[in-house]
């Protein structure tokens, strides 16, 4: 039997980290499958229980220098904790760092020749490089010990070697002097790299942050203690002690615990987790009922059938877990570059030294190590490393100014190939709410009556009749609700009814061919219709309520149709309704009575045929299909489960941000991916130059002073080419 977990991970600082974590993992007996997600710091785990179990995991992967968080007991809640700590080291690394980088930088400009300026330097720099930047080397002894490298070991060594350099060069300059060489101290260029590397890993910290709160709102519809009837007696137990078959009692107000059926009771329930619908559905006898629900307004005695794992929410809740802990491609780049690119840069450093030695002549060690640490310092990934914050940071900036709220570089990236644009119906495209659409009345006093009986009613349709009808209130004798159907009320010793067109011809009312017509009419059009008469005698009043277009959704849909994308609208709502929402705002893709794995399921057959899909919602039965989407679009008056797990929101509401979300998308990455450029071929055209190339044919050498200029302007240049991005 296997078992599949997801298990916290501590001590990862990059991409590599979660690549040797993996192939650890991969290597332990009794591990079938192990992926390693460096986005959310979670190991997914497939294991044979009779083989090996989560203490040998953790050991082994304690033996490379990382952990394991298994502990049982709130351990998503501690996990949660680390993190939060850990964003706040970066932040107070990254400050501090700059506090003390700042006069460093001044002093290697401007002070060289001061005064006792090496032994500033010195002192400015020796805290940031082993005080707040202590785990770059500290990463890299443990790559070292794995015999593995990423990114700290390129800055370790960079830093390290210019600090050592540097250092040699303070207290015996004559060795270089000898020889000819000025003996130059680079404490300014091991400093600011530390510094502008940390502020990459604070902006990375703070975007992975927060990932599982997403799965704690939806872990939170669900009962922490629940009543049944055991031995004919009413008792309160925890929600864990539940079993199959219990007698469940749910009072008004109270979340519906298990998924079951009705024994006794009616009541309205709010089915909004599950349906993503406004308007309360009616349970009795026999009905259906759902974990996460709400009940309303009646005592309802349910038959648990699913309890625990097997409900409906639970299915939601590890779906939107699994589609969250799936690699995202931007993880797979990371992955790739910095199993490339360190290893080269190293072999070419050691391969610089070594042909100096054997090719360098009188002055030979002197000017190999020169060559090398120029090559370890301006192949330093500082550029590599801003390349892709930067432009996030001005793309997010650009995108919150617009009232468009970004997660992080994997919804940017993500917007850039979409083609396919999943829409939910109620509250994306429409307002969210039932709205009085039309009225048509046979009575002069008709609206009056109307009012009057609404306001007396507890049905949520009721409040949208009454806020749209702006007339005095008449006393209303006698009244009484017929649950499902509608109401009776006496006004002036007159009975009134109000209700469905089939509780109103039960009450021996008759309609004529054009208010059958009418109604007809209505209900093609996906509205709910009430009439009002005088009961066993005549109709007053015919009203249609609808859940309306909001203004802008038209506009929005046709300019992502014209821009090429394939728009489909998904939705809980009927067919008619659809139907009707659907030729409202142009839309010929659309599918009714959808259930959230519906919508989820219907995105996966997209994906297999190949096509980028966002999916545009805002209710908590969107999660799964926000979170299995390429890109999850949440609309802002949405629920907040909706916004944890899409990578976008829209604060406004407005459903034209969507296009200009994927534009913005667009335009970021592809700075992004102009910046990857030149740090790229500016380390291609460097480190050759660096290395001593030119050397033999016309005594050019970059030395590291010159390599530090050139490593600080390619970071200058990726961070203006990213500024660009605000009037693009």
């Amino acid at each position: 039997m296997e078992n599949e977990v997801q298990i916290p991970v501590l001590g990862m600082s990059c991409a590599a980290c979660a690549g040797s974590i993996e192939k650890v993992l991969r290597e332990t007996p009794g591990v079938i499958t192990a992926d390693v997600n460096y986005a959310n710091e979670k190991a997914r785990v497939k294991i044979d229980p009779d083989k090996t179990d989560l203490e040998l995991l953790k050991k082994q992967v304690q033996a490379i220098g990382y952990d394991l968080f298994i502990e049982q007991e709130n351990s998503e809640e501690k996990a949660e904790e680390i993190k939060s700590e850990k964003v706040q080291k970066a932040k107070s690394n990254m400050i501090w760092a700059g506090i003390f980088s700042v006069p460093l930088l001044i002093v290697g400009m401007f002070g060289m020749h001061w005064p006792y300026s090496q032994y500033i330097m010195l002192a400015l720099s020796t805290p940031i490089l082993f005080v707040f930047g202590k785990h770059f080397f500290i990463n890299a002894w443990k790559q070292a010990k794995n015999r593995s490298v990423n990114m700290d070991t390129l800055v370790a060594l960079s830093t390290g070697i210019a600090y050592v350099f540097s250092l040699f060069n303070t207290f015996t300059p004559a060795y270089f002097l000898d020889r000819g060489i000025e003996a130059h101290v680079y404490y300014e260029a091991a400093g600011v790299v530390i510094f502008f590397i940390l502020i990459g890993k604070f902006l990375e910290e703070k975007a992975k942050s927060g990932t599982s709160a997403a799965l704690k709102k939806l872990m939170s519809l669900q009962a922490k203690e629940v009543t049944v009837i055991r031995n004919g007696e009413e008792e309160t137990v925890p929600l864990e002690e539940l079993i199959q078959g219990d007698l469940v009692i749910v009072k008004p107000g109270e979340k519906i615990p298990v998924d079951g059926k009705v024994k006794k009771g009616e009541s309205y329930v709010d089915e909004s987790s599950i349906s993503g619908e406004p308007v309360p559905v009616l349970k009795e006898k026999k009905s259906e009922v759902f974990a996460g629900t709400l009940n309303q307004n009646g005592n309802l005695r349910i038959l648990a059938q699913k309890i625990g794992k097997d409900t409906y929410l639970s299915q939601i809740i590890a779906s939107v877990e699994a589609a969250q802990g799936s690699k995202a491609p931007v993880q797979k780049m990371v992955d790739k570059v910095a199993s490339i690119f360190v290893p080269v840069v190293l072999l070419i450093a050691v391969l610089t030294f070594v042909i100096w030695q054997l090719f360098g002549g009188e002055h030979k060690l002197a000017l190999g190590l020169v060559s090398t640490l120029s090559v370890l310092v301006i192949a330093c990934p500082c550029a590599l490393g801003l390349a892709t914050p930067t432009a996030i940071m001005v793309g997010v900036g650009k995108a919150a100014n617009a009232g468009i709220l970004v997660k992080d570089a994997e919804s940017l990236e993500a917007a850039k190939e979409i083609d396919t644009i999943i829409l939910d119906k109620t509250g994306t495209i429409t307002e969210g709410k039932p709205g009085l659409s039309d009225i048509e009345t046979y009575h002069d006093n008709a609206k009056s009556i109307f009012k009057s009986l609404e306001s007396l009613s507890e049905h949520p349709l009721a409040k949208a009749i009454t806020s749209a009808i702006d007339t005095e209130k008449l006393d209303v004798s006698s009244f009484e609700s017929v649950t499902g159907k509608g109401i009776e009320g006496v006004i002036e010793n007159k009975t009134y009814v109000v209700g469905t067109p089939e509780f109103i011809s039960e009450s021996g009312v008759s309609f004529d061919e054009s208010q059958k017509q009418l109604v007809s009419q209505w209900q093609n059009e996906g509205k709910t219709v009430i009439l009002l008469a005088e009961k066993q005698k005549t109709l007053l009043a015919i009203a249609a309520l609808q859940d309306k277009v909001k203004a802008n959704s038209k506009e929005a849909i046709q300019l992502l149709q014209q821009t090429g994308h394939k728009v489909v609208m998904l939705t809980g709502d009927n067919a008619g309704t659809a139907k009707a929402v659907a030729h409202e705002v142009g839309l010929e893709h659309f599918k009714a009575s959808c259930l959230p794995t519906d919508k989820s399921d219907f995105i996966k057959e997209e994906q297999k045929a190949g096509r980028k899909v966002a999916m545009v919602g805002d209710g908590i039965n969107d999660s799964v299909s926000l979170a299995q989407a390429d890109l999850g679009i949440a609309m802002g008056s949405g629920a907040d489960v909706a916004l944890e797990v899409a990578k976008i929101a829209i604060v406004s509401n407005d459903l034209l941000k969507v296009p200009q979300a994927l534009k913005i998308g667009k335009q970021t990455i592809r700075t992004v991916n102009q910046n990857l450029f030149w740090a790229f071929i500016y380390n291609v055209i460097g480190i050759p130059l660096a290395a001593g190339l030119l050397y033999p044919i016309n005594g050019f050498m970059i030395n590291p002073m010159i390599a530090g200029g050139a490593m600080a302007f390619s970071s200058v240049s990726v961070v203006l080419n990213s500024l660009r991005l605000r009037g693009a």
